[in-house]
């Protein structure tokens, strides 16, 4: 098994239902939850929009491999009502995103996927919530 984390966050529609439903996705398609962050509320990062972002943390336990939790999450955020994915540094409102922060303790970067999340740090909606579910990701 392997231990993931995962960012998500919403800031379109009923923001907590969204992610309520991708928790229930992501135990049905990815692996058990073993641990969640409290929701916490940022402004957009990267963008401009009126609205503001529900976001969480969870850890995952999981027998997919990174390509796989990676089609797995994308699919999720279909499913969920996500018809795109932002490219080239553009970012846009979104009902679900859903972003593989860390993966065991391996690097991988190529084209379609980098791990560990290459702005994990800079975002305090991600190192909070993730420091609250592993303190080893305290500041």
């Amino acid at each position: 098994m392997h231990t993931v984390f995962l960012a998500l966050g919403s800031n379109l529609g009923d923001k907590i239902a969204n992610l309520l439903n991708a928790y229930n996705l992501i135990q049905n398609r990815i692996g058990q939850i073993t641990a969640q962050s409290d929701f916490i509320i940022s402004k957009p990062w990267g963008f401009q929009s009126d609205n503001n972002f529900v976001n969480s943390v969870v850890k995952v336990t999981t027998q997919l491999d990174p390509f796989e939790l990676l089609h797995t999450t994308q699919q999720i955020e279909r499913d969920l009502g996500r018809t795109s994915k932002s490219s080239n540094g553009l970012y846009h409102d979104r009902i679900i995103d859903i972003d593989i922060l860390i993966y065991d303790s391996i690097s991988i970067n190529t084209p379609e996927l980098t791990i560990p999340h290459p702005h994990m740090k800079s975002r305090s909606f991600v190192t909070y919530p993730l420091s609250q579910i592993d303190d080893s990701y305290a500041d």
